[in-house]
C-alpha cells in the first residue's frame, strides 16, 4: 500500500496547534483507539485539512496493520509526516498526556470511583455512545474504501470471517492485503485508470 499525493506540511509556529490538536482527541475520546478514528478524521481532514480522506483512510490501514495501539500508531504516523521526528514527538504526546493525567487522577482517588453509583451509571450511558462514534467513523470512510467491487467484496468476507467465522483480526488484515496486491493489476481504481 502507498499513500497518495502529498501530505501537508507544517510550519514550526504550528506545532502548538498540531499538540492542541491531538490533546484533545486523547481527552474526549472514551473506547479506545478505534473510538478516536471520528474525532481524527474531522479535526485532521475537515477542519485543519492537513491530509485528505484517502491519505487518512490508508494511514489508518497501515497503523492498524502494525502493533501497538491504533491510535498511538495513527499519531505518530500523523506527526512525523507534518513535521518530521519532533512531529511524531508532539503529536504522541498529545495524545497520551491526557490519559497519562486522567489515570494518575483515578489511582488517587480510586476507592472514592469504584464504589461511587454515579460513575457507573455514566459508563452505562457512554458505552453505547462509542459505539456510535466508531459506526460514525466506518460510515464517514466508506467512500474511500469502497471505490470498485473489489473492495466491497473484501469488506464483506472480511466481516463474515470476524462474526460468523470468529477468524483473528491479524489473519483477516494480512488476507485482505494479500487480495488488495493480487487484484491491483486487475482492476484498479477508476483514478489509475484515468492516470494512464
Amino acid at each position: 500500500m502507498t499513500l497518495k499525493g502529498k501530505i501537508k506540511k507544517l510550519e514550526p509556529r504550528e506545532l502548538f496547534l498540531m499538540f492542541w490538536a491531538f490533546f484533545k482527541i486523547g481527552a474526549f475520546t472514551l473506547g479506545g483507539g478505534f473510538a478516536m478514528i471520528p474525532l481524527m478524521k474531522e479535526e485532521m481532514v475537515d477542519k485543519q485539512k492537513w491530509i485528505k480522506e484517502e491519505e487518512f483512510l490508508d494511514i489508518i490501514a497501515a497503523t492498524q496493520s502494525a502493533p501497538g495501539a491504533v491510535a498511538i500508531n495513527t499519531s505518530i504516523y500523523i506527526g512525523y509526516k507534518l513535521y518530521g521526528l519532533v512531529g511524531s514527538f508532539i503529536a504522541t504526546l498529545g495524545t497520551i498526556l491526557p490519559s497519562f493525567l486522567i489515570i494518575v487522577f483515578i489511582a488517587l482517588f480510586y476507592d472514592s470511583f469504584k464504589s461511587s453509583i454515579y460513575v457507573k451509571k455514566a459508563f452505562k450511558g457512554i458505552y453505547p455512545g462509542i459505539v456510535v462514534l466508531i459506526l460514525a467513523s466506518a460510515f464517514n470512510l466508506r467512500k474511500a474504501a469502497f471505490k470498485t467491487p473489489v473492495g466491497a467484496t473484501i469488506a464483506a468476507i472480511s466481516l463474515t470471517a470476524l462474526l460468523i467465522f470468529d477468524l483473528h483480526p491479524i489473519i483477516v488484515i494480512l488476507t485482505s492485503g494479500i487480495a488488495g496486491m493480487l487484484l491491483q493489476n486487475r482492476l484498479r481504481d477508476p483514478e489509475e485508470r484515468e492516470g494512464k
